[in-house]
């Protein structure tokens, strides 16, 4: 039987909707096939193991006592400190759960590659080139994937904010979203319709990332692609649609208002399903990712233009989360396909 470690929580600000996915990923590994060990990563950056999904659910592994860590040591181990008596343990497979900063940016993908231990999901530089959105837009670009146009700002630029203003309203007409560059589940995001919007918002997501973008306001759906495979040979399983209870899908929208919604297969333009899958497998490959990702984008309302977003590399598997949702209509239930991502991660 395999020994498979799930690690989930993390020192980012998605940190809460990790744990709930983790827990969902823990309870969808088959108990015939594997072992599993939990480890969970505080705010603070602590690790810890965890007894149950149960504790993971109530909040309580937050008190364990037992710190369990990864070793860079090619042995591929963990090691386990409880109050002084520390065990190692061989680990066959990490299934990282982790949202946002420090575990979906390349950081633990890192760790993970030095240990020797296989992992599932995109490599360290995949993942941290998607977790950026300005480096993304660079490779969206290079392959012509239309996308909403956009002002790059640096946060040290905001001592000067008359110049920064000044640079965005030559270029961009409000309404504009501003976004931090490295921030996931849309923290920190906000719309501007006017300059004081665009100060405020600016000032918000320089606390999130020293890069920030100023994107033109797409009026489109939101809709979202899954993407399932090797980078030799993805697939792309399904489109969903986000309907959005507030003005745009922010973190509230998506984790606290009950009148969002997911549509799977929604009805859309002829041909439109297709092309945005096509161009989902193709953003996949030009950012070498591997295992899985959801692809994002809008599909214009006024000419049915389908405008890339973004890309997460770790998908979120809450009740709301929209990649196992199409994938299990694809006829992927979770169980599966994190047989079929252990049994990648273990032939990379």
């Amino acid at each position: 039987m395999k020994k498979v470690c799930v690690i989930f929580g993390g020192m980012s600000s998605e940190h809460d909707v990790s744990c709930v996915s983790g827990a969902t990923v823990a309870d969808s590994l088959k108990k015939d096939r594997y072992e599993v060990i939990l480890v969970g990563i505080t705010k603070d950056g602590h690790w810890l193991k965890v007894d149950s999904v149960d504790s993971i659910r109530d909040g309580s592994w937050r008190k364990s006592s037992v710190s369990a860590v990864i070793s860079p040591d090619t042995k591929g181990e963990i090691i386990i400190d409880s109050d002084g008596n520390v065990t190692r343990e061989k680990i066959d497979v990490v299934v990282p759960v982790l949202h946002g900063l420090f575990g979906e940016d390349g950081t633990i993908q890192g760790l993970l590659t030095m240990s020797g231990i296989p992992y599932t999901g995109c490599g360290h530089l995949s993942s941290a080139i998607t977790m950026d959105k300005f480096f993304t837009k660079v490779i969206a670009d290079s392959i012509n994937v239309t996308q909403a146009a956009y002002v790059p700002v640096r946060d040290y630029e905001l001592s000067d904010m008359d110049s920064v203003v000044a640079r965005v309203e030559a270029e961009r007409e409000y309404p504009v979203f501003i976004k931090p560059s490295n921030a996931g589940s849309s923290m920190g995001v906000s719309k501007a319709r006017n300059r004081e919007e665009l100060i405020a918002g600016l000032k918000e997501a320089a606390k999130h990332d020293s890069k920030i973008l100023v994107e033109e306001a797409i009026n489109g759906r939101e809709v979202e692609c899954a993407v399932f495979g090797t980078t030799r040979e993805p697939k792309a399983y399904g489109v969903g649609e986000i309907v959005a209870a507030a003005e745009f899908y922010d973190f509230d929208a998506k984790y606290n208002n009950a009148e969002s919604k997911t549509i799977i297969e929604p009805e859309l333009p002829a041909g439109k399903r297709e092309e945005i899958m096509d161009i989902a497998v193709a953003i996949y490959r030009a950012c070498d990712c591997y295992g899985f990702a959801r692809v994002d984008f809008f599909l214009e309302r006024e000419t049915d233009r389908v405008v890339f977003n973004e890309i997460n590399t770790i998908p979120g598997h809450t009740a709301i989360s929209m990649f196992p949702m199409i994938m299990g209509a694809a006829g992927k239930p979770l169980s599966d396909y994190l047989d079929e991502l252990i049994d990648m991660a273990e032939s990379r």
